[in-house]
């Protein structure tokens, strides 16, 4: 269950959200299970926020800092992280369907079993990723790339995709 004085306070603009996170530097945000969907979320700082099954349905997280966090089975349909950085984030589980992922920077990412179908992810570069049983159908990864070992359907792959 989330912490609703955080819920609120994201509610209240990345502006004041930002400003907060910055002021406490050791408090993880417990957002476990909160409905965020359709929120301006551009540019928020994330880190190290609990955002397990959260509902970031239709939420704009473009250029969103999301560091050390888990969206593990988070409902993140059609949501849009053009440009985020994703690193440290589990997102086993999530729906990313028909989601906005195009110039994305993954790195450490788990993407086990995750739903990607018709999701952007064009110039998105992967580091270090897994993406072991994540379905892929439909997903446009024109001009993405892959640095270090990305686990991909069980193999380990590197260089482009």
């Amino acid at each position: 269950m989330a912490n609703q004085k955080h819920v609120r306070r994201l509610k209240q603009g990345v502006k004041q959200w930002n400003e907060w996170e910055m002021q406490h530097p050791g408090k993880y945000p417990d957002l476990y299970g909160a409905d965020l969907s359709g929120l301006d979320l551009n540019r928020v700082d994330l880190r190290k926020a609990d955002l397990n099954e959260a509902n970031l349905r239709e939420a704009d997280l473009s250029e969103a800092r999301l560091v050390e966090i888990d969206l593990s089975e988070a409902k993140l349909w059609r949501a849009k992280l053009e440009r985020a950085r994703l690193w440290e984030v589990k997102l086993d589980g999530a729906n990313l369907r028909e989601a906005d992922l195009n110039r994305v920077l993954l790195r450490g990412v788990d993407l086990k079993g995750a739903k990607l179908e018709k999701t952007k992810l064009r110039r998105a570069m992967f580091f270090f990723a897994e993406l072991d049983g994540a379905d892929l159908r439909g997903a446009d990864l024109r001009e993405a790339k892959m640095w270090g070992s990305v686990i991909l359907c069980g193999r380990i792959c590197t260089g482009r995709i």
